[in-house]
């Protein structure tokens, strides 16, 4: 039950110096005291004392601090006992706090009451969840901004050009005799393409970094024994791809992490693509034309020691295609004599992976700012990109119905509009709307 006093270790299983166990609920206080024979303890001070079991044994010399409610991260009362880290210490403090009363939290339980107490709303939920996970200085600093409420404003705002819009239908709906003012079809059709804008923008935003939380992918193509392989490892520093002069070394996709600047990026390096008859490097090849369509960003490799031949044609021929990526033309072995006609590429970067790669890396670091340092709303989450995305469907629908004067149907499609911007934070209320309306106009007088 929602009033159950809950414990759990927050920290990590693991050896360390600190280890942390959190209670939180109606009992929080009394059990702690309990737990370290104290009379009281102060709130948000940290107090020095000893922890013991049902038994009297003493635990471990730890610091507890108590947090009233509701200034709490849960609204509850909460007790932190930071005890010496390792495995042992925390669970023999977690089983004493159950056997005085409490109950063993289930994953997230403490975030949940949070958010059902107000303390939080949905964007701030998601953003601690991934900022646990956040692997690069750009995912930190994005969820970061969500956990001070960037999101929660941007969808308030919205939120509240949308009750505006419609309160005043509904009025003129239900209360036609009510004097609005005159301009107020105009403000609302204001209003109405200003929203659209906005969420179409955020749409782009987070489609271009989406692979901001977990790595952009970078797909590293060309025929086979073109360098893609010898490229891998001179990112990684290390031989993680077999090199070899014979074609078709490579049979599936490798894929490793790698952090260039303050980014982190997945690398793929594919097997070459070219017409082949054995069944398993065909199945490579495949694998590879789907890695293409999932990268963000795509490294196409060329050999300046070999003419031009139908294979780079062909590589040519799926960069074209691949219109909404970015793409790098890299020619390899230019320490070679030069065969291959640069005629076919446009802007390449000449280099040789036995060599310095340093052109690349600052290439690929230019388009990786270019699509994280941006002061556009980033959505985190496919649920809430989906929310948005349902928005912007009844605010583009919503249009028509208002230019011919189908009042109906323009509310029902801000109604549906408010439902689905309001999922990314909290649900939204029929009787919010009923506040503007009764708040703003001289209604029952």
């Amino acid at each position: 039950m929602h009033n159950d006093t809950i414990v759990a270790i927050a920290t990590a299983n693991g050896i360390g110096s600190i280890s942390i166990v959190r209670l939180s609920g109606d009992e929080a206080l009394n059990i702690a005291l309990k737990i370290s024979h104290k009379e009281s303890l102060t709130p948000r001070f940290a107090t020095l004392c000893s922890l013991y079991n049902q038994h009297n044994e003493v635990l471990d010399e730890a610091l507890i601090l108590y947090f009233k409610n509701p200034f709490s991260f849960t609204g509850e009362d909460i007790v932190e006992f930071q005890c010496h880290g390792g495995l042992a210490i925390s669970s023999m403090i977690v089983e004493v706090a159950i056997q005085a009363g409490a109950r063993l939290a289930t994953p997230g339980e403490f975030s949940k009451r949070a958010f059902l107490n107000g303390k939080m709303d949905l964007t701030k939920a998601e953003a601690i969840a991934k900022i646990i996970e956040a692997r690069s200085e750009d995912a930190v600093k994005l969820l970061a901004k969500q956990l001070k409420g960037e999101l929660t404003f941007f969808v308030e705002d919205i939120r509240k050009d949308l009750l505006f819009m419609l309160a005043y239908t509904e009025v003129n709906i239900d209360y036609a005799e009510e004097d609005l003012p005159h301009d107020i079809y105009t403000q609302i059709e204001i209003k109405l393409h200003s929203i659209q804008d906005k969420l179409q923008n955020t749409l782009e935003a987070s489609k271009r970094r989406e692979g901001l939380i977990e790595g952009f992918k970078v797909a590293i193509v060309g025929k086979p024994n073109v360098g893609k392989s010898s490229l891998l490892n001179k990112l990684l520093n290390t031989n993680r791809a077999i090199i070899s002069d014979i074609a078709g070394t490579t049979r599936d996709t490798i894929e490793e992490s790698v952090k260039i600047g303050t980014h982190l990026i997945k690398i793929v390096d594919t097997a070459g693509i070219r017409q082949s008859e054995d069944v398993i490097e065909k199945i490579g090849i495949e694998k590879s034309l789907e890695a293409i369509n999932e990268a963000d960003i795509i490294v196409a490799l060329f050999d300046n020691s070999h003419v031009l031949n139908e294979e780079d044609k062909t590589i040519l021929s799926l960069l074209e295609q691949t219109t909404q990526k970015e793409k790098i033309l890299v020619l390899n072995k230019c320490d070679l004599a030069n065969q291959f006609d640069t005629s076919v590429l446009e802007n390449y970067i000449a280099l040789s992976t036995k060599e310095s790669i340093t052109p690349l890396l600052n290439t690929l670091e230019n388009i990786l700012d270019a699509n994280t340092h941006s002061d556009d709303m980033t959505l985190i989450s496919k649920r809430q990109i989906m929310a948005v995305e349902q928005t912007l469907n009844h605010i583009v629908q919503a249009s028509n119905p208002l230019q011919t004067g189908e009042l109906e149907f323009f509310a029902y499609h801000i109604n549906e509009a408010l439902e689905n911007i309001s999922n990314i934070t909290r649900p939204y209320e029929h009787n919010q709307m009923l506040d503007v309306m009764f708040g703003e106009f001289c209604l029952g007088k």
